[in-house]
């Protein structure tokens, strides 16, 4: 093993291990030191006990070992609007609503959030919280698609009842009251461009009870995301609430990857398969048959408050670059962060993320084309696709003809019909192209997940001048390249001249 590897490997075991340290530290209910009672039998106000029923949902998995990754700290000096406030650890001022205390040997919940100045957003966590299913107005949500056809967004959106959430609090004289006014609402989670914050209207449900109140029908142990998806079957904001999910985990000095609940009723799509790559387990808020607590919940930011979604309509000036190169010389207009989150999409279907492409493939150059077609995406979808590239097969034939007769360099063309192919194997394609092709759609949003030396080819229709893919591109580093069309006709011998520039730049 090289010098800098056994030095990389001597690192991340330090720092995982002060990270361990910190997070036990600061959550009082994942003390080694907290009472035997508090993990097995919760106590009511007169002595009694109630049986906790703790719900495992599985084993925590355990963060994987990234070549990209750089500390999370909780560094107060990050400058506004920096890269890594967009990106990383901006959610720099802390605001503690509810503070534990210890009463008759237990300890009370906790509440506090992390505001962020750059992107305006908060992540917060609490611990002994309670859920109520029932106080919580939407579909079941996790039904098969073809069962829940015709069924209206607003259904599926979560409206939350007064109590929908508790925390239990020793104090008497804050009993039932709500943990938050509009005051603070309107400062650490605002509205934003987002008429129907459903995180904002969860914070805003929550009441404080007393512990004779606080009766559990299950508890889940282990830290446990509370996640609202809106557009849930659409990758580009997938991709956002994946990302903002992965921030909190960090920011929240998580030690291993969390539990998911989805707080929406949602019926199940094909992008769960990766939620469940990600994080230590899934479930539906509505799967839940009677109230349940959590020893640590953890409200995680919606997508629409990242980065990745904030960049189209405001400017986020930051390039890609190497952990190892910020590492060694800090620039406040670089980023590494998404490099970082993409290396955690492949590593969780168990990819390698410690190598990377230096030099031509022996098996030559695969070049993917991501392909727009038909498939029946949510209950409102009618199946067909909307062309962003009207003449898609008359390129893809073209480009394969071409290549055909390519003799001095072998070139593998990738028939990319992401619609029909799991998940994994999606993220098997991306990793393996050394040149990405695809008409403007949320399918090149699996650039993200890209490596390092991988090109990106664009081809964007009149109709559809966004910069969803460039920024993408931009922030991990990739080099990016546009065709743009005056329509939504492509000729095919324009995309072979540029892709045949390409490819020389590869050295073929």
């Amino acid at each position: 093993m090289s010098r800098t590897k056994l030095e990389l490997l001597i690192f991340l075991f330090a720092f995982n291990s002060i990270s361990l340290y910190l997070y036990f530290s600061s959550h009082p209910d994942h003390s080694p030191h907290s009472p035997p009672s508090e993990n097995h039998q919760s106590l009511t106000g007169n002595g009694h006990t109630l049986t906790d029923n703790p719900h495992n949902f599985s084993l925590s998995k355990p963060w994987p070992i990234l070549p990209s990754y750089l500390p999370w700290s909780l560094n107060p000096n990050v400058p506004f609007r920096s890269c890594e406030s967009y990106f990383g650890n901006g959610f720099t001022r802390r605001i503690d609503l509810l503070k534990s205390s210890l009463s008759h040997h237990r300890t009370g919940g906790w509440f506090r959030c992390f505001y962020s100045e750059t992107l305006r957003s908060s992540i917060c966590e609490g611990g002994r919280v309670r859920m109520h299913p029932d106080k919580i107005r939407m579909s079941i949500g996790g039904e098969r698609l073809e069962a829940v056809m015709g069924r209206g967004e607003d259904e599926e959106l979560p409206v939350f009842e007064s109590g929908a959430f508790d925390f239990e609090v020793v104090d008497r004289s804050s009993h039932g009251r709500k943990l938050v006014d509009d005051e603070f609402l309107n400062q650490y989670v605002q509205f934003g461009a987002v008429s129907q914050h459903t995180m904002r209207g969860l914070v805003d449900s929550v009441k404080l009870v007393g512990a004779s109140d606080f009766q559990c029908s299950e508890w889940v142990e282990e830290p446990t995301l509370l996640v609202i998806r809106f557009e849930y079957a659409n990758l580009f904001h997938t991709v956002t609430d994946w990302y903002s999910a992965y921030v909190a985990s960090r920011v929240t000095g998580l030690p291993n990857r969390p539990n998911v609940v989805f707080v929406d009723g949602h019926c199940v799509a094909p992008l769960e398969e990766t939620w469940r790559a990600l994080f230590s387990s899934v479930r539906y808020a509505k799967n839940f048959s009677s109230p349940v607590c959590f020893r640590h919940a953890i409200l995680s930011p919606l997508g629409y408050e990242t980065a990745l979604f904030k960049g189209l309509s405001e400017n986020i000036n930051c390039q890609g670059a190497s952990a190892h190169d910020l590492w060694q010389n800090p620039d406040i207009q670089k980023t590494a962060r998404l490099s970082e989150f993409g290396e955690v999409i492949r590593a969780a279907f168990g990819f390698p993320v410690n190598r990377q492409r230096t030099s031509k493939p022996v098996s030559g150059h695969n070049v993917l084309f991501v392909r727009r077609e038909d498939y029946l995406a949510h209950p409102r979808h009618g199946g067909k696709v909307e062309s962003r590239l009207s003449n898609e097969q008359e390129v893809f034939d073209a480009l394969r003809s071409w290549m055909s007769n390519k003799l001095e360099c072998k070139i593998n063309l990738v028939n990319g019909l992401f619609a029909h192919m799991p998940m994994k194997e999606q993220v098997q394609a991306i990793q393996d192209a050394s040149v990405i092709i695809g008409a403007h759609g949320a399918g090149l949003t699996h650039i993200v997940s890209a490596t390092s030396k991988t090109v990106i080819l664009e081809i964007i229709s009149s109709a559809y001048r966004r910069p969803h893919f460039a920024l993408i591109a931009q922030w991990k580093g990739l080099e990016y390249h546009a065709i743009n069309l005056a329509g939504s006709y492509a000729k095919p011998a324009e995309v072979i001249d540029k892709l045949s520039s390409i490819l020389r730049s590869l050295g073929c």
